[in-house]
């Protein structure tokens, strides 16, 4: 386990990059570091960003997609979710599923489609897949807004963990409360389910990517409740609680964006409608 005092240098140096927009070497790159250390980086800026009067409203998980998740790595591959914290200054709200986003001070950015659940209630710690459904109130389509300090989207897991996750907005759209047989057959409705992500520009539209929510740990559910697990685990953070705002992880690789651009999405296997975000 890390010394504090260099945990806590490190989470400073990634806050410090986040904050000027300026990318760093990873932290992989000069010390050897285990998940576990990603963790504790991540509990001390969590803290200080708190300390700051920042308030956390959720999670993010990332490279929950077992297609593209290997495709990241410099020395071993990613083959595994993280997660992270998401803020209420960090989260916002597409009305009419339509958003204008301002990449001012974002690192690399790359849009990537996903699903986004909400809690009603607070789960058991044991919860099954569908008593994990019972406990929520909404979902929605989201646009994570990932960002990246280290050059070139060069990393190792750990960087990513603690880094704010690669975190840097989430766009929502109009939520969606579900019904009793919603809830029943969610897992098979989203693994059955598939996104089309498209880039339009003043010359042309362009169809980047189409994406399966079976890719993303067989469904985003299981990937919400890969997450409950994983928290039982990690006693140093709070279990995931009634009000919490979740986003479960991209159906398509990562793609950059720049500003012009109006990034595009349409579902096909569920009554989720798309978004539709410009970029400034």
């Amino acid at each position: 386990m890390l010394m504090s005092t260099k945990a806590n240098r490190y989470a400073h140096q990634l806050m410090d990059a986040r904050n000027h927009a300026r990318l760093l070497p990873p932290l992989s790159a000069s010390d050897e570091l285990s998940l576990e250390d990603g963790y504790d980086i991540g509990k001390r800026i969590l803290d200080a960003s708190i300390g700051q009067g920042e308030v956390a409203v959720g999670r993010k998980l990332g490279f929950a997609n077992r297609i593209i998740s290997p495709k990241y790595g410099v020395n071993e591959a990613i083959n595994m979710p993280i997660w992270s914290h998401i803020f209420e200054s960090t989260v916002r709200y597409a009305e009419g599923n339509r958003g204008i986003q301002s990449l001012d001070g974002a690192m690399q950015p790359r849009v990537e489609p996903e699903v986004v659940f909400k809690l009603a209630t607070t789960p058991a710690p044991d919860a099954t897949m569908d008593e994990l459904a019972d406990c929520i109130e909404w979902m929605a389509h989201g646009f994570e807004i990932a960002i990246c300090p280290f050059p070139d989207w060069k990393f190792e897991a750990v960087d990513a963990i603690s880094a704010f996750g690669l975190h840097g907005t989430l766009i929502i759209g109009e939520p969606h409360v579900l019904s009793t047989a919603t809830r029943r057959n969610l897992g098979d409705i989203l693994a059955n389910s598939s996104v089309s992500l498209s880039c339009c520009t003043e010359d042309a539209m362009t169809l980047c990517a189409a994406g399966f929510g079976s890719d993303v740990l067989g469904s985003p559910l299981h990937a919400l409740w890969h997450l409950h697990q994983q928290l039982q685990n990690q006693t140093q953070f709070d279990p995931l609680t009634a009000g919490e705002i979740v986003t479960t992880g991209t159906w398509t690789d990562a793609y950059p964006v720049q500003a012009g651009q109006t990034w595009v999405t349409a579902f096909s296997g569920i009554a989720l409608p798309g978004l539709t975000v410009s970029f400034v």
